[in-house]
């Protein structure tokens, strides 16, 4: 298990911003994916970004266009830069990281809730 902890979560109206950050502990993976996933109450978990070793990233259709992935090797640290948000963006988000098996890592951001190793999450919640 690779310890993940993140940071940043708040209370925001709609139309603010909020950025996550994901501390990831020293690893062995070679190559990685990397990712969020959020859960609100009663619904199902959903991956919002991911990003892999290689820089490349994908979103969910959601918040394209409103969320950015980043990373930061120096740091050991992701983020998450949230505009624009949503009272629909309120939920538990979590940062998740897995070796990548793969060239790619399969399904981007759709599976970023079943890597092997994921943090305990930060509350995000924006009013209307």
């Amino acid at each position: 298990q690779v310890p993940l902890v993140e940071s940043g979560g708040g209370s925001v109206q709609a139309g603010g911003s909020l950025r996550l950050s994901c501390a990831v502990s020293e690893h062995t993976y070679s190559t990685y994916c990397m990712g969020w996933f959020r859960q609100a109450p009663g619904k199902e978990r959903e991956g919002v970004a991911g990003i892999d070793s290689d820089g490349s990233t994908t979103y969910a259709d959601s918040v394209k266009g409103r969320f950015t992935i980043s990373q930061d090797n120096a740091k050991n640290t992701m983020y998450l830069e949230m505009n624009s948000l949503k009272p629909e963006d309120t939920a538990m988000y979590y940062c998740a990281l897995e070796g990548r098996g793969r060239p790619y890592c399969y399904g981007g951001y759709r599976f970023t809730y079943a890597y092997a190793n994921r943090g305990q999450g930060t509350q995000v919640t924006v009013s209307s």
